[in-house]
């Protein structure tokens, strides 16, 4: 079969299935684009209209939200002299408290 080896059956069983893979993708999307089409004509026969909408007079256009302005830092803040890193061991002299084990459930 046009010397593609002892695969041939193979590639061109996945290539089959891609394709028709790819089709049907083709044509779900084309059928959704049709489909809203159909729903927005039948919006604008019934007298919604679209925002974007180039025929639509200024003075009926909807208020946008203004967004706030983005809030500014005037300077880095300073660590608090409060908090100090936890102390070593070798540092303090104590040991460092024990952690509570995870409890073993029966098997």
């Amino acid at each position: 079969m046009l010397g593609l080896g002892p695969h041939a059956d193979f590639v061109v069983a996945a290539y089959a299935v891609t394709f028709v893979g790819i089709a049907a993708l083709i044509l779900a999307t084309v059928g959704d684009d049709l489909k809203q089409r159909r729903r927005l004509s039948k919006l604008e026969r019934q007298g919604i209209k679209r925002r974007s909408d180039p025929k639509r007079r200024s003075d009926q256009k909807t208020p946008v939200a203004k967004k706030p302005a983005p809030k500014t830092r005037t300077r880095a803040a300073k660590p608090s002299a409060s908090k100090k890193p936890p102390a070593s061991k070798a540092a303090t002299g104590k040991p460092a408290p024990e952690r509570p084990r995870a409890r073993k459930t029966p098997a």
